[in-house]
């Protein structure tokens, strides 16, 4: 007897079937959302995402391997993997470029209400956490690089500076504050942590054209 067709779930394990209906895609995402910024990460079940969403678990189950990956997509959609820019200016590149940190980490991934959460399915889940990482983390990282590289060709930075050191100090003050909440994320912190760096590793060049004087 054959099979009826289904709809196929996140992670690649069917590719035919009907066509998903995005507008129950959306639904749930947008429960989600609504539940983590109620309740936080742990306090999210399947239940309550089909119910505020206006589906069944089932439907649920055939879009996505686990409530974990529902989580995930949901999330990654909203905190998106906005690009540096590249506007001629090394300095406004990094700080719009990390400014999405900041907003993603007082948005969508809201602080410790769910990043610890999530960080702990993670390193649970291999398959979970190559698409944090495919869709989230390598691609903020490497437009970051290249702002980088361009500061060097443009002989604001520093020929010498270690592009992987500089993209973790970058980027490791706003998970560690998400992570411990003992300090706010805010944008000026995007601004705070670029200048920071650049007057570690800025040219002569570049200080003296950027840079106020001493007083």
């Amino acid at each position: 007897m054959p099979t009826a067709n289904r709809e196929p779930t996140h992670g690649g394990d069917r590719t035919h079937g009907r066509p998903r209906d995005e507008r129950i895609d959306a639904a749930v995402k947008t429960a989600v959302l609504a539940i983590l910024n109620d309740k936080g990460y742990r306090a999210l079940t399947m239940e309550e995402v089909a119910a505020r969403a206006g589906t069944s678990k089932p439907a649920l189950r055939r879009r996505w391997r686990s409530l974990q990956h529902i989580a995930v997509d949901a999330l990654l959609d909203a905190a998106g993997s906005a690009p540096t820019p590249d506007t001629g200016c090394t300095r406004c590149d990094l700080v719009e470029g990390v400014g999405t940190l900041s907003r993603a980490f007082t948005g969508a991934l809201v602080g410790r209400r769910v990043l610890p959460g999530l960080i702990a399915d993670l390193a649970q889940d291999p398959e979970l956490e190559s698409e944090f990482f495919e869709r989230f983390f390598h691609p903020r990282r490497a437009t970051t690089a290249d702002a980088l590289r361009r500061g060097i060709e443009r002989g604001d930075l520093r020929p010498d500076a270690d592009i992987d050191l500089l993209l973790d100090m970058l980027g490791s003050t706003f998970y560690y504050r998400a992570l411990f909440g003992h300090l706010p994320v805010n944008r000026q912190l995007a601004e705070d942590v670029v200048d920071m760096v650049l007057a570690g590793v800025a040219t002569e060049a570049w200080r003296s054209e950027h840079c106020d004087p001493p007083r």
